[in-house]
Parts: C-alpha cells; sequence; structure tokens
C-alpha cells in the first residue's frame, strides 16, 4: 500500500493499530523518528501499569527532543491543537486575510482533521453587542470576514470544524454551504450519498441566523453532522424546522436563542429527536410552554425528558 492510501486509511480510522504499525515501519526506514513513537506508544498501551511510568518518560523525552522540527512543516500561523503519534490532528488558525491560504498549506498535513478558525482581538471587540436588534432578520457577518474566502475552503477532508465566536452572519455560513469543495468530497469515491465527512460543527456566537443554518443543513457536506453547538445565533423556530435534513444528530446545543414554543415543536418532529443524546437549552429558550412541551414529549429520550421535568 502506497504512502498516500496509507495516510487516507488512517485518517478515516484513527484506531486502525496495525496500520498505524506499518505506517510506523515505513517511517523508521526513512528515518523519522515518530515511527519509534508509534512503537513506543503502542508498546506503552499494552504494557502493565507498572512500565508504564519509564515508557511515558521515554515517550516524552522523543516528542520534546523532535516537536519542533515536526511542527515546522505547517506554516507560520498554525497552533496544533491536539496531536496523534506526533503528527498534528486539530490546529487553529486565527482569521485574517492571509488566513485562507495558512489553511490551505494546513489542509496538507497528512493527519490534520480538525480545525479550528478563530477570530482575531478586533473581531471580538466589534461583535460585542451581540443583541443588536437590526440584524434580527439577516445577520451581518463582521467587517473583518471576506465571506468569499470562507467559500474557497477546502475543508472537505475535516471531521471536525469549530468556527465559535468567529462572526460568520448568513453570508458566511452560506459561502461555506455551496463551497464546491465540501461537495465534492461529499459524493467523491467512498463517500456515503448525501453524506460528508463533517461530524462536529461548532458555530457558537457565529450570527448565522435562519437563513444561515439553513443553507449549512441543507448541504451534502454537512449532512453527517452529529454533534452541532448553535449557541446565540439569532435562531427561531424557522432555523429549527431546517434542520430536518440532519438525520445523525445526538448532541445540539441551542442556548440563549429565541425558540419558543414553536420552535419546540419543530424541533421535536425533528427525525432525529429519538437519538439525541445532549439537548442544551434553557427554560428562558423556550418559556413555560415549550419547557412542558419537551417534558411530556414521548419521542425524546427518557433522560432528556427527565431533565425537563426538574427544570
Amino acid at each position: 500500500m502506497k504512502d498516500a492510501a496509507l495516510e487516507q486509511t488512517l485518517r478515516d480510522d484513527p484506531g486502525d493499530l496495525a496500520s498505524w504499525r506499518v505506517y510506523g515501519d515505513r517511517l523508521r526506514e526513512q528515518g523519522d523518528p515518530r515511527g519509534t513513537l508509534i512503537e513506543l506508544q503502542q508498546r506503552r498501551d499494552r504494557s502493565r501499569p507498572a512500565d508504564r511510568e519509564a515508557l511515558d518518560r521515554e515517550v516524552a523525552a522523543l516528542v520534546n527532543e523532535h516537536r519542533r522540527s515536526w511542527d515546522a512543516a505547517l506554516p507560520e500561523g498554525a497552533t496544533v491543537l491536539e496531536r496523534r503519534y506526533g503528527f498534528a490532528t486539530k490546529v487553529s488558525v486565527v482569521w485574517s486575510d492571509n488566513a485562507p491560504v495558512v489553511i490551505e498549506q494546513v489542509m496538507h498535513a497528512p493527519f490534520v482533521t480538525a480545525l479550528r478558525i478563530a477570530p482575531s482581538d478586533a473581531q471580538e471587540q466589534d461583535d460585542l453587542d451581540w443583541d443588536d436588534p437590526s440584524e434580527a432578520l439577516r445577520p451581518e457577518p463582521s467587517s473583518s470576514i471576506d465571506t468569499g474566502a470562507l467559500a474557497t475552503l477546502d475543508l472537505g477532508r475535516l471531521v471536525e470544524l469549530d468556527l465559535s465566536y468567529l462572526r460568520i452572519g448568513a453570508l458566511g455560513a452560506e459561502a461555506l454551504a455551496v463551497s464546491t469543495y465540501f461537495r465534492l468530497e461529499a459524493s467523491g469515491p467512498g463517500a456515503s450519498a448525501g453524506s460528508g465527512r463533517t461530524e462536529v460543527l461548532d458555530l457558537r456566537y457565529s450570527r448565522v441566523g435562519d437563513a444561515g443554518l439553513a443553507a449549512l443543513a441543507a448541504s451534502p457536506g454537512f449532512a453527517g453532522v452529529r454533534r452541532l453547538h448553535l449557541q446565540r445565533n439569532l435562531l427561531t423556530a424557522e432555523g429549527l424546522r431546517a434542520l430536518r435534513p440532519l438525520i445523525g444528530l445526538v448532541e445540539l446545543d441551542l442556548r440563549y436563542n429565541e425558540i419558543g414554543a414553536e420552535g419546540v415543536e419543530a424541533l421535536l418532529a425533528a427525525p432525529f429527536i429519538g437519538s439525541l443524546e445532549r439537548l442544551l437549552l434553557y427554560r428562558d429558550d423556550v418559556g413555560d410552554v415549550g419547557a412542558k412541551m419537551l417534558a411530556d414529549a414521548p419521542r425524546l429520550p427518557a433522560g432528556l425528558r427527565s431533565y425537563w421535568r426538574n427544570v
């Protein structure tokens, strides 16, 4: 198996220990110490608790010695948040005019499948007024966000996309939704019909509104989302009705949105409602009538129903 095919296998199934061992052997042949790291960490995981401390020290020493050189392949402006066997798997990039170029380079790293696009300090200051009523119908992106650039990002490989606090607005959400890269990935070889790779989508405080959420939920690239964070996005019942295509949802955060009883009715009619494991809402988001509907809903899992009976 060629390296590119083996790397694809490991992106698809990071827990495939046998394939990691094969990859580690190849790395050692090339003089890459990450091959040794793979062998050490797998040996550590198989060892008795009494033997792990010495192996932990050996692993830590190897990582400390080589981490800087391992990260040298990433562009300036990329920060590694998570690793596997020394390889970056989750990376953060602060949004700027140069961010699309940095992100494109980051996505060439072999095992990056999670990305955080963070706002700059200036954007955070610009977005302090979260309750501007003038934006209720059409939430606007931050003046520093180039929504056209968002549509060009090649993010189809991602399993996790975190845009929390990046004020992309409805236009930014629509730009991501129509990205040709997402659509190509969703319909590419090995992909399920109508399902993208992204499983975790974090849009807290992104101000996408009902229209932006509807565009994302209808996009094939996001059809596989299982965990969706929508805290404070100017959403109403209309936005909740748009969530119906996301049939695989198991976690949904809707806090600080004006859901109301009408929104609860839309939520309880969604095909994913019986599969939810976490539903984050406050009584103020749904009102007394909405809270009672949740407490009495037969399709809502028993644990969530019980929670609402005690709110």
